[in-house]
């Protein structure tokens, strides 16, 4: 069995999904290798950008786990203009026609809501694919009120650290999050996550997704490699 099938395929009260932020190919495969079940496949800039996409047809001929485009124009902030929704539009698009298995965005309002408008148009132009909402959603003023919005949009899941700069830190509103959502959407913890915090967090959360940044595989590899144990001490403990 690899550490990828431990963290997803042992048992279904077990499975978690283990999502690797990366930029580049190099950094795609070393997280499958590590462990990654999925990845979240980002350009440059800082909380990442749209991937080329050049790139990200050679990572999905070349990875055998799901990959999900970052769509995001630019990263000054999450308010998308008119003239941005239309690139970005194009852009989902482009991603659904290379195969792409689901498209994250992060509209927000001036106010700091989820742009329901924009938010609908990307998932109808991602026609099948899911819709996964970024971590832009810990800036959003009112969390619960903001994943009944994504949950009547159809959204399949949104990454959050809870508000806070760190998933473990946040653990408190992800619970609340995941009562809410319950199996109508996926809360992915994001935000820090390393090797030695993931098992705190996921006692404090039963989570079924969690978020790593893979820009440095070593970093990566630990923080797969002290999930796969947690999750093998708790199958212990359940047995």
């Amino acid at each position: 069995m690899t550490l990828g099938e431990s963290l997803s395929g042992a048992s279904n009260a077990m499975s978690v999904e283990l999502e690797a932020c990366v930029a580049t190919l190099a950094q795609a495969r070393a997280a499958v290798d590590a462990g990654a079940t999925r990845v979240e496949l980002c350009g440059p800039g800082d909380g990442g950008t749209t991937p080329s996409m050049g790139l990200l047809e050679e990572c999905l001929s070349s990875l055998a786990v799901p990959v999900h485009v970052m769509i995001r124009g630019h990263t000054e902030d999450f308010v998308v203009t008119p003239e941005w929704r239309s690139v970005m539009t194009r852009d989902i698009q482009h991603a659904v026609r290379a195969g792409a298995h689901a498209v994250v965005i992060g509209p927000l309002t001036a106010g700091r809501e989820i742009d329901v408008s924009t938010t609908q148009a990307f998932v109808e132009s991602a026609e099948h694919i899911p819709v996964v909402f970024h971590r832009a959603f810990d800036q959003v003023a009112d969390q619960l009120r903001a994943i009944d919005a994504l949950l009547a949009l159809g959204l399949s899941a949104a990454l959050t650290s809870g508000g806070r700069s760190r998933a473990l830190d946040g653990a408190a509103v992800l619970a609340q999050l995941q009562e809410r959502a319950r199996d109508r959407l996926t809360i992915m913890a994001g935000g820090g996550v390393r090797a030695d915090n993931v098992g705190a967090l996921m006692r404090a959360v039963p989570l079924r997704a969690v978020h790593a940044r893979a820009t440095e595989p070593a970093v990566f590899a630990a923080t797969a490699l002290a999930l796969r144990e947690y999750l093998a001490q708790r199958t212990q403990t359940n047995e």
